[in-house]
């Protein structure tokens, strides 16, 4: 009898442990990358050049994750000058510590090592990665970040034959410290040398074909990510006759309208079904500038498994003028009815009917400070600080490092004299703002925002007012994280403010970027608490004057 009650027991046991465990959540799995940043040569435009490697490679290694999945890479930098990562379009929810701008992160110093480690929480869809510290960006280190859904999470569309990135951007040939050099010295970049593909313009200095960059067998249907990873110039990208399928855009799905060309601006990613459906050949996709007075043109080879037929010469032509891309902005579309991370569909979301707290209109300027160029938003031009204004905010010394809301929520005259300071809006937790993007010049611009995905609701030529609202995409509008403003025109994006943390906002246009059209918004949750905001990593680098300070208490 003692021991029939000892097995019951046993079995009892079992069962609540098995019970037990079956109530516990396994964490969501790790990806570990240890990544050498070094100087090499490579001659992407036919010019041997000075650019910055990534385990040997140019362009950077792929980043192939899966939603929630965290990423730990250990960062060793080798180069002979400070270097920061940042991931273009990971929201790094409650986590702005791994963001790695310089208003965030302090950088990595020559010589040293730092591990970043983020997780994709509930995202989807194509990104990039590229250096952020002063004008690195001209020098390479950029590389693709995918995001694919969870098995158990439906795509609205078949699993393709494979999946490609395609990194397509403006070059220079000048190094990224002749670059600098220039726009410390008050002058421009002026215009790149070229365009390539996956680090490369397509052909040799003899006008000779590169090898195939990707295959497709006939009859099958393959995924490509365009990202335009650029530091100046919209491009356009097209296959030579085949028709693109849009079916994700900055982190959405997308209504799946087919297109034979798509402009794709600074920051920007957008995936692409193609279909192999033509004659088994090869063919070229192209990249060709926008909106300038030059053409810069790259190419690269598509091949049709077992083809030995070269590809027509004859390019396809690209779209010409500012009103193709405006109207094809307006045929894109959120696909309501598709689910993204989660299992509920996008379309759940009903953003339009939420009320408005906050309207803040931002309009760019250019003039010159002590003789020098500098680019501004509201007549404030942002200048790094020593101290990362998220670690000033965090360890209660902000007010020694930057004053917050030095510019209000209208543009100022466009007189008005630039300031030249640390440029830091404060927002408040969970508050649905709307953000008007004015654009008076008369070039194109491109505008991010980190840690969030936002939805461009609307657009339109001259200056924003109150009526333009009238015009907005309150139904379907994609929620993405880079939008282009038209020249003399104006941009419209809603969002809500709900990932505490400091943010950057900032033009695309690394020129820009560099000459401080930027700034950060503050988002602190009044109940600092880990339900909002993860504490500090033990491994974060300190410095400025938050250097020899303790460590403030942690969140609970």
């Amino acid at each position: 009898m003692e021991v029939k009650k000892l097995n019951l027991r046993v079995v009892l046991f079992a069962l609540l442990s098995l019970l037990c465990l079956s109530t516990v959540k396994a964490e969501d799995p790790y990806l570990f990358f240890t990544w050498n940043v070094t100087y090499g040569t490579a001659s992407p435009l036919g010019v041997p050049q000075q650019v910055i490697l990534i385990n040997g490679q140019f362009p950077g290694p792929n980043i192939n994750s899966t939603t929630n999945n965290n990423i730990v890479i250990n960062v060793f930098n080798h180069l002979d000058e400070p270097f920061l990562f940042t991931w273009n379009g990971i929201q790094h929810r409650k986590n702005s510590w791994q963001d790695g701008m310089p208003g965030t992160n302090c950088p990595i110093a020559a010589g040293t090592n730092y591990t970043y480690h983020f997780q994709v929480k509930d995202q989807i869809g194509s990104y990039f990665y590229f250096p952020s510290v002063g004008m690195h960006r001209a020098a390479g280190g950029f590389g693709g970040l995918r995001v694919n859904s969870r098995l158990l999470i439906p795509v609205p569309f078949d699993d393709p034959a494979d999946d490609y990135t395609v990194l397509i951007g403006d070059w220079y040939t000048k190094s990224h410290k002749v670059l600098a050099q220039l726009l410390d010295a008050g002058r421009s970049i002026g215009n790149p040398a070229g365009v390539i593909i996956n680090g490369s313009p397509g052909k040799d200095a003899a006008g000779k074909d590169d090898a195939p960059l990707f295959t497709m067998e006939a009859g099958k249907t393959y995924r490509y990510r365009i990202c335009n990873v650029g530091l100046k110039v919209s491009l356009n990208f097209r296959i030579q006759s085949h028709l693109m399928k849009l079916v994700e855009m900055d982190g959405s799905h997308t209504v799946q309208n087919d297109y034979k060309s798509l402009d794709i601006h600074v920051g920007q990613c957008f995936s692409v079904l193609v279909t192999a459906n033509q004659e088994p050949k090869d063919y070229y996709m192209v990249a060709s500038t926008r909106f300038t007075k030059y053409m810069r043109t790259a190419t690269g080879i598509i091949r049709y498994a077992g083809s030995s037929v070269p590809p027509s010469p004859e390019l396809p032509a690209g779209p010409v003028g500012w009103a193709w891309s405006f109207n094809q902005w307006r045929s894109f579309r959120w696909n309501l009815t598709a689910s993204a991370a989660r299992p509920n569909p996008q379309g759940s979301y009903h953003y339009g009917s939420i009320n408005i707290t906050r309207t803040i209109k931002l309009a760019s300027s250019v003039g010159l400070v002590n003789g020098k160029r500098r680019f501004a938003l509201n007549g404030a031009s942002h200048v790094e600080s020593p101290t990362p204004l998220k670690l000033a905010e965090y360890y209660g010394v902000a007010d020694k490092v930057f004053k917050y809301d030095t510019i209000g929520d209208e543009p100022p005259e466009s007189s008005a004299t630039i300031t030249v300071a640390p440029n830091v809006l404060n927002a408040t937790f969970r508050d649905y703002i709307e953000i008007i993007l004015e654009n008076p010049e008369r070039s194109i611009q491109s505008y991010h925002l980190d840690g969030y995905s936002f939805f461009a609701v609307g657009m339109g030529h001259g200056k924003w007012t109150p009526a333009s609202r009238r015009s907005y995409n309150l139904l379907d509008a994609v929620s993405r994280h880079t939008i282009q403003v038209y020249p003399r025109s104006w941009s419209a994006i809603m969002l809500t403010f709900d990932n505490a943390g400091m943010w950057s906002l900032r033009s695309e246009l690394w020129e820009r970027h560099y000459l401080g059209q930027q700034l950060y918004i503050s988002v602190v949750s009044p109940a600092r608490s880990l339900r909002d905001e993860y504490n500090i990593p033990d491994n974060t680098l300190l410095c400025g004057v938050v250097a020899s300070l303790p460590k403030p208490p942690p969140y609970v």
